[in-house]
């Protein structure tokens, strides 16, 4: 993000995390929630569109990005969640929606349901579906649970082969192309320049708490925001027909936009459209939330 707005600063959540944080824009309140193994950077090309409408929040959760952390950071999605809301707290935020994707996509869910009332609208691209247990995600899981299972991610970044396949991040993108450019700037580099940032991402597999992917049902029922589900239709982590099955879970009403020719990462991909699907929703939230 190159807003000159949007420069880093630090959040203390705690004594030993510090939240990296950027904010921009006007309007009501959208926290942006990132997925892994990124960090609030992923979204440099949807912020410029929502900021004319809005006050965008991205931070980097912990262990992720420009975030201070230590060996005592827990590093879990109930974790993260936590993180967010001390972070809104933090801020002074009486009301906010979500943008979010990937894990951050649950982690969202998690803050929202216990904000309330307080959460007017979420925004969730492709993301965990609840007792859907992706089996490449299990598979990485089982690995970085391995006696030297932290090398693994460095392992499959160094080879552009594996980098662009179905262990690496041939799954999240259409074109395989946009993975060797600015994405692996931002997101491959420093994981292979630093081991602690590469442990630091890895630390949320380790510590992958199931019991949070098949609880969601439950979560979403505690969610009374409305919910848009901008889906690219060929992901393969979380599948669209499995996706659908998630609609008539949110009582405050959802929506489900299809999106051809998309995978995980389509707001990497495709930011333009899928930005734009976030504005329009988000000012219908935000108009309903002041009715």
């Amino acid at each position: 993000m190159t807003h000159p707005a949007s420069a880093i600063t630090h959040l203390e959540i705690g004594s030993s995390t510090r939240l990296a944080y950027r904010k921009t824009g006007a309007g009501p309140d959208v926290v942006l929630v990132h997925g892994w193994p990124l960090h609030g950077e992923t979204f440099r090309a949807i912020v410029p569109r929502l900021q004319p409408h809005f006050t965008c929040h991205v931070i980097d959760l912990p262990g992720t990005g420009e975030s201070e952390w230590t060996e005592s950071t827990p590093i879990t999605l109930r974790a993260h969640a936590a993180a967010v809301l001390r972070a809104i707290e933090a801020l002074g935020l009486s009301r906010v929606a979500f943008v979010a994707h990937d894990s951050g996509g649950a982690i969202a869910r998690l803050a929202a349901a216990e904000l309330g009332a307080r959460c007017f609208g979420l925004v969730l691209g492709n993301t965990e579906i609840p007792g859907y247990r992706p089996p490449a995600l299990a598979a990485f899981v089982r690995l970085a649970r391995l006696p030297g299972g932290t090398r693994l991610l460095p392992l499959v970044l160094r080879s552009r082969w594996l980098r662009r396949s179905a262990l690496g991040f041939g799954g999240c993108f259409h074109d395989r192309r946009v993975i060797d450019g600015e994405f692996s700037t931002l997101f491959v580099e420093p994981l292979l320049a630093s081991a602690r940032a590469a442990a630091g991402q890895l630390a949320l597999l380790r510590q992958f708490d199931w019991s949070v992917l098949d609880e969601l049902a439950a979560t979403h029922a505690r969610i009374t925001a409305p919910v848009s589900l901008l889906w690219g239709a060929d992901d393969p982590w979380f599948p669209l027909a499995r996706a659908r099955g998630m609609v008539d879970q949110f009582p405050g009403g959802a929506e489900l936009v299809e999106l051809p020719r998309g995978k995980l990462f389509i707001h990497e991909e495709r930011p333009d459209e899928w930005a734009e699907h976030a504005r329009r929703f988000l000012e219908r939230a935000a108009g309903r939330a002041e009715a």
